[in-house]
């Protein structure tokens, strides 16, 4: 795989993944997590992810802004694993109140600022050498797969400990409950023989004390999450010990010698265009929320999120010198675009996540199940591994391959034959699908650029963002078909005497799993086509002096982009479900049409 690749790439490849399996757990189950342990609503919850989320990249602004000033990327991106690693401590302590968990959030936060994308340009200047330049973009996809490959893991890992930590308890786990205990404790629960139907169910006795069952199964559902930080938190060591040990193997980029920019700005002025700038960020945020502070909180909060783009986009087209800044504005342009590529892919953490807990089936078929069960969908994955070297022209592996689908798809069927009639699945395990196909992709996906590019037809990085965007809004299409004729979250509740009443979604608005499965693998597709593409266009267009702060840029694009995450939670409960899905079809569509339309200037720059 490493093949014509420098070793540097290996070194940031297995580092990556170990950081991404932190991540990638907090990803899985943070929303969960915020209403099980704190009761918060939809909307509530939403706010936080998307805040989080948030700051996971626009703090990558800072990392890159300290790199590119000290040119010391491989110090920063040490720094920033070793504070990601106390930030998941904090959230690895049972009982925090709300307050300390958002104050763990927010160290994950900065430490991944420091790290992400300095890692990325430290890849991106492997492939300055000549000798590499050639394989930069698949480099970018075999990056891009270690992030999946630990992501994968992630969410069987969480799911493992929760429910794990709930039998200890004397409890099985039920995604439904944890909401419908604190409707108990607050009073709001309307259907309440229900609940005590699903108590009974999972205390597997009859319950007869309803609230102490409530607080005990709530309490017992967060550790479980609080001892899957505690993995995610395990993950930043090995990663750690890595990057320490191997990254000799990675560039140490020296200081740019003023020979090579004639035209570079005096330093003085460097100074004072990023203080100038950086003014001008604070002051937009500042006047944006405090405009709308009084009309809708999360407006406010959008705005000073966009406040900070547009400050970071003066402040690029300032201190950039004439010649960069032809490439400097053709990589905002592409800013703009994954904005909105973000701000609805990003949903599988939010709004797809509720539709996995409320809106799809909370039991599956013995076939079904091997692929909510880590041991069984590993066998299944081996045997078509196995088949697929079976059609391979080298003998050896054909053999290899041949034996791999005989043993490891007999270990499948006996899975199938040892699962039950109905088998409990957990929503989190749908966050495992996206990486899975990623990682199952890659290759292909690449062979197809790689036999495109021999016919010298393969399409350029930009048009290859443009094909991920519409291919983007087809997985949303799927997803909307889905919910077509489903009760939607906001025919649930009512008021009563001032009260909100809460009712659970009726077995009768569920549906397989297969409907969600379908729209994480054409979102996937999309992704290989906008996410590996565009960091290889950053990389390649960014100016030698920017590497680090456009990295930075294109994260800060997908920050507000994750800022916008929370018009589906605010939605969530008060569209219909395919209104809800229509807004991002449409969102991908414009982008799509937008970056289409400024095709010819966006290839000029790669030039």
């Amino acid at each position: 795989m490493f093949k014509q690749h420098p070793k540097g790439l290996f070194v940031a490849f297995f580092s990556n993944m170990g950081e991404r399996f932190g991540f990638y757990t907090m990803m899985a189950i943070l929303v969960l997590f915020l209403q099980a342990k704190y009761g918060l609503s939809e909307e509530d919850a939403g706010t936080t992810y998307s805040w989080f989320y948030f700051g996971i990249y626009a703090l990558a602004l800072v990392g890159g802004i300290l790199a590119d000033a000290s040119r010391r990327y491989k110090t920063v991106i040490l720094a920033g694993i070793i504070i990601m690693f106390s930030g998941y401590i904090v959230m690895a302590i049972p009982g925090n109140p709300l307050a300390i968990t958002i104050a763990g959030l927010s160290i994950i936060a900065l430490g991944n600022g420091l790290f992400k994308g300095n890692l990325q340009a430290v890849v991106g200047q492997l492939y300055d050498d000549p000798k590499y330049s050639k394989v930069r973009d698949s480099a970018f996809m075999i990056f891009y797969m270690g992030i999946n490959i630990g992501a994968f893991f992630a969410p069987f890992v969480a799911t493992g400990m929760r429910n794990w930590f709930l039998k200890t308890q004397g409890f099985l786990h039920d995604g439904s409950l944890p909401a419908m205990c604190h409707a108990f404790e607050k009073g709001t629960l309307q259907d309440v023989s229900k609940f005590q139907e699903l108590a009974d169910k999972v205390s597997g006795t009859q319950v007869t004390d309803l609230a102490t069952f409530a607080q005990h199964y709530i309490d017992a559902f967060a550790k479980g999450y609080n001892y899957a930080f505690g993995v995610a938190a395990g993950a930043m060591v090995l990663s750690m010990l890595v990057y320490i040990i191997f990254n000799k193997h990675l560039p140490t980029v020296e200081k740019i010698k003023s020979e090579e920019n004639a035209d570079k700005p005096k330093a003085t002025t460097n100074i004072t265009s990023f203080l100038l700038g950086g003014g001008l960020m604070v002051t937009t945020s500042v006047i944006f929320y405090f405009l709308l502070r009084n009309t809708v909180k999360d407006a406010a909060a959008l705005g000073a999120a966009v406040g900070l783009f547009i400050g970071f986009i003066a402040i690029m087209l300032q201190i950039s010198t004439k010649a960069e800044r032809p490439r400097v504005s053709s990589l905002i342009l592409v800013f703009f675009v994954v904005i909105f590529f973000w701000m609805s892919f990003h949903q599988n953490g939010l709004t797809l996540t509720f539709f996995a807990r409320d809106y799809t089936v909370k039991e599956v078929g013995p076939f079904t199940n091997i692929f909510f069960n880590l041991e069984s969908i590993l066998a299944f994955i081996g045997a078509v591994a196995g088949l697929v070297l079976v059609f391979r022209k080298n003998t050896t592996q054909r053999l290899i391959g041949g034996a791999m689908f005989l043993v490891l798809g007999g270990l499948t069927y006996y899975f199938i034959t040892k699962n039950n009639t109905s088998n409990p699945i957990a929503p989190e395990v749908f966050q495992s699908f996206n990486p899975l196909f990623i990682v199952a992709l890659t290759f292909p996906v690449m062979g197809v650029f790689s036999w495109l590019n021999k016919k010298e037809i393969e399409p350029s990085a930009p048009k290859k963002i443009g094909i991920g965007m519409i291919i983007a809004a087809i997985g949303f299409l799927v997803i909307l078909i889905a919910s077509i004729g489903l009760v939607s979250p906001h025919e649930l509740q009512y008021v009563q005497d001032g009260v909100t009443k809460y009712n659970p979604v009726p077995d009768s608005s569920r549906v397989v799993p297969y409907w969600l499965i379908s729209s994480y693998l054409i979102l996937t597709i999309a992704e290989l086509f906008l996410s590996p593409m565009g960091l290889s266009f950053v990389s390649k267009v960014a100016p030698p002096r920017f590497q680090g702060l456009m990295q930075g840029g294109w994260l800060l694009a997908t920050a507000v982009g994750n800022k916008f995450l929370f018009i589906g939670s605010k939605f969530w409960g008060n569209l219909d479900l395919w209104q809800l899905w229509a807004i991002f079809i449409t969102c991908c569509l414009l982008s799509a049409l937008f970056i289409f339309s400024i095709m010819k200037r966006l290839e000029n720059a790669t030039k």
